[in-house]
């Protein structure tokens, strides 16, 4: 079993049997596993970062339950998919670690979370490589746990991280058993 296959089956596991977990405790029995796209590798991208200066003010992130959670816009970066040119924007936390990026592309809604995935450092697949350098892995792209639940309150991407291109990697949208 490879990085990713392993991550996708504990992550499966955390959701149906973790009590932590942000599924309703009534669907957990019937968790069947997420849905996801199929590894691809033409969505695995080395980027050079185009950092942002350190005193830039802090943004305010609109979330899901109408709060606000501050980032610091930390890098930006380009990148191409399927002959389409697109930009995104990697924060931080108001301290500068913990990156975040949470994006919105063409698949939003159809096949994936309607309000958009993330990508964090805390998973695999998101990572400075060296200064300058960022590992993007879409096929580890997640949803919020609003996606599950509406007792979460998560981070929207921001319009600058809305793409018009499909990212058809990473997990899909989550139905449970009563929708399927």
């Amino acid at each position: 079993m490879n990085q990713l296959e392993s991550i996708r089956t504990e992550i499966d596991h955390f959701l149906k049997h973790h009590p932590q977990s942000p599924l309703e405790f009534e669907t957990r029995s019937s968790f069947q596993g997420l849905d996801y796209y199929e590894f691809n590798p033409n969505l695995i991208f080395e980027v050079d970062i185009e950092p942002f200066p350190d005193d830039e003010s802090l943004v305010l992130m609109q979330t899901s339950t109408g709060d606000e959670q501050q980032f610091r816009r930390w890098g930006r970066f380009s990148f191409e998919i399927g002959g389409v040119q697109a930009s995104l924007t990697i924060y931080s936390s108001p301290h500068g670690h913990d990156f975040f990026m949470p994006f919105k592309d063409a698949t939003n809604g159809k096949e994936t979370y309607g309000a958009g995935r993330y990508l964090d450092d805390h998973r695999p697949g998101f990572r400075p490589i060296s200064s300058g350098k960022f590992e993007v892995d879409f096929n580890y792209a997640y949803n919020p746990y609003c996606a599950y639940s509406p007792h979460y309150s998560c981070p929207l991407p921001p319009r600058e991280n809305w793409i018009s291109v499909p990212v058809e990697a990473g997990e899909k949208d989550y139905h449970s058993h009563e929708e399927r």
